[in-house]
C-alpha cells in the first residue's frame, strides 16, 4: 500500500501540470471527481418526461430488489463500468460510499461489434474506442432508444488521432446496432440509465467507463490478444496500460489513476497478476517488434491471391469524408450481420466463433474493388468473406478537397456467437 500512496501523491501533483496543459477535463474519474451535488436534480428532470417517468416506475422496483438480493445498498451512489471489446462484455459495478470497495451488479452482453482491437483513431472508421472515459450526456430522445454518451476524444485520442477528423458522438445505447459505439439490449440501457442517474444526482460528476480490447481474467482472450499482438507489435505499449489499469482494479476494487504523459500515452500504477486480490489469467510477454517473433505460418490458399487493383501509393490515406455504405451505417451493420450467420457452417469442426479483420477498398467510383481476409479464418471462412465484399453495392466514394478518392479500410466481422 505504501507504494500505491506514493504513486497517488504523484498523480495528484501531476493533475495540476495536466490542469495547466488543459488536459484534465478528458482525465478519467479518478483524477477529478470533485463530487458536487448538482443545483437542479436529474431524476426529478427525469421523472417529469413520460418516456423516463414510465421507464423509471417500471424499472426501479426491481432494481431495488436486484440490489437488495446482492446485499447492495440502493440506490448506488458511485458508478463504475469496465467494457471488454473481445469478449463483448459490460460490467457494472457499485458502491454507496467513497470509502468502500466497489462490488459487482451485473454484466451485459454487448450485442453487436464494430472494428477490431486497438483505439478509435478516425472518424468513419466503425471503430470502437479504447481507453479511459466518463459519461458526460444523459440522451433520453435517442434514436436507439436510450444513450449514455462518452467523452470521445479524451486528452490522449486527440493527442494521437486525426488531427481534423478524430470522430466523435461515441455513446452506450440501446436497439444492438453499432457503428462504433457500445450497444446493449433497450432493457439494459434502461437499467444503467437509471443507475448513473442516481449516481450524477448524488453527486457523482464523472461516472468512469474504461474500454478494454479483453477481460484478461479469459485465458483465452489473453491468448487471443497476444496472438493479435504478434501482428500488430505497434499496438503493444498501448496493450500493456490497459492491462497494468485492469490489474489495479483487480488487486484494490478501486478505480485506477490514469494520466496522460506528453506523448499521448496513459501513465498507470504498475500491478502485476500476482499482486491482483483475484485470480487472474498469466499473460505472456507481451511480444515487441522483432522480425522473428512475427513470423508464423500462412494458411494455405486453394485459390490464388487476389492482387489490389490500385498502388498504395494512389489510394488516400486522409480524406474528409469516408465511403458511406449504401444505407448508411446502420445497413452496413446488418450486412456484417447477416454474413456473421451466414458463415457460421464454414467454420472447423467445434469452432463456436471466430473473429475475422478483411482489409478492402472503395474505388473513386464507390465500388469495392478488392478485398482480402489479413487475420483469422480458415479457406472457407476466409472464400466466403472476401467474396462477399466484393460482391457488395456500390458505396458513395470516399472525398478529398471535393474530389472523390479510393481508400482502403478495414473491418472485422465476428463469426457465430458465445
Amino acid at each position: 500500500m505504501h507504494v500505491k500512496h506514493n504513486f497517488v501523491a504523484l498523480c495528484r501533483k501531476a493533475i495540476l501540470g495536466c490542469l495547466s496543459l488543459g488536459l484534465a477535463g478528458s482525465l478519467p474519474v479518478s483524477l477529478l471527481a470533485q463530487n458536487s451535488a448538482p443545483s437542479i436534480r436529474l431524476i426529478d428532470y427525469q421523472r417529469a418526461s413520460p418516456k423516463l417517468g414510465d421507464l423509471l416506475h417500471r424499472k426501479e422496483d426491481t432494481l431495488m430488489k436486484q440490489f437488495k438480493e446482492k446485499g447492495l445498498v440502493w440506490p448506488a451512489r458511485f458508478v463504475y463500468i469496465r467494457s471488454f471489446k473481445y469478449d463483448s462484455q459490460l460490467e457494472v459495478w457499485v458502491k454507496a460510499t467513497q470509502q468502500e470497495r466497489y462490488k459487482l451488479f451485473k454484466t451485459y452482453k454487448i450485442c453487436a461489434m464494430a472494428g477490431t482491437l486497438g483505439p478509435k483513431r478516425m472518424q468513419g472508421d466503425y471503430q470502437v474506442p479504447e481507453g479511459f472515459y466518463y459519461i458526460n450526456e444523459f440522451n433520453p430522445r435517442s434514436e436507439y432508444h436510450l444513450s449514455l454518451g462518452l467523452n470521445y476524444p479524451n486528452a490522449s485520442d486527440r493527442m494521437l488521432s486525426d488531427s481534423t477528423q478524430p470522430g466523435g458522438q461515441i455513446f452506450i445505447h440501446g436497439s444492438c446496432v453499432t457503428t462504433g459505439c457500445i450497444p446493449i439490449t433497450d432493457g439494459q440501457i434502461e437499467e444503467l440509465y437509471i443507475l448513473c442517474s442516481y449516481a450524477k444526482d448524488m453527486g457523482q460528476d464523472f461516472i468512469p467507463v474504461h474500454i478494454f480490447p479483453v477481460n484478461f481474467n479469459n485465458p483465452r482472450s489473453v491468448d487471443y490478444l497476444n496472438k493479435y499482438l504478434l501482428t500488430f507489435s505497434e499496438y503493444t505499449p498501448f496493450a500493456k496500460s490497459m492491462r497494468s489499469a485492469f490489474y489495479y482494479f483487480e488487486k484494490y476494487r478501486e478505480v485506477p489513476f490514469v494520466m496522460v504523459n506528453g506523448k499521448g500515452e496513459y501513465v498507470t500504477e504498475e500491478v502485476t497478476p500476482s499482486e491482483a486480490s483475484l485470480k487472474v489469467a498469466n499473460l505472456e510477454p507481451l511480444p515487441g517488434a522483432s522480425p522473428g517473433a512475427t513470423a508464423r505460418k500462412k494458411p494455405v490458399h486453394l485459390r490464388p491471391e487476389r492482387v489490389d487493383p490500385i498502388r498504395d501509393e494512389d489510394l488516400a490515406h486522409s480524406v474528409d469524408h469516408l465511403p458511406l455504405y449504401p444505407g448508411g451505417n446502420e445497413a452496413f451493420q446488418i450486412f456484417l450481420n447477416d454474413l456473421s450467420k451466414e458463415s457460421v457452417k464454414y467454420l472447423d469442426a467445434g469452432q463456436a466463433k471466430a473473429f475475422i479483420m478483411v482489409e478492402y477498398v472503395i474505388d473513386s467510383l464507390g465500388k469495392p474493388v478488392y478485398a482480402k481476409v489479413i487475420r483469422g479464418g480458415n479457406d472457407l471462412v476466409n472464400e466466403r468473406i472476401e467474396d462477399a465484399f466484393l460482391g457488395m453495392p456500390q458505396w458513395a466514394p470516399a472525398e478529398r478537397g471535393y474530389v472523390h478518392v479510393p481508400v482502403k479500410m478495414k473491418q472485422t466481422v465476428m463469426i457465430g456467437e458465445d
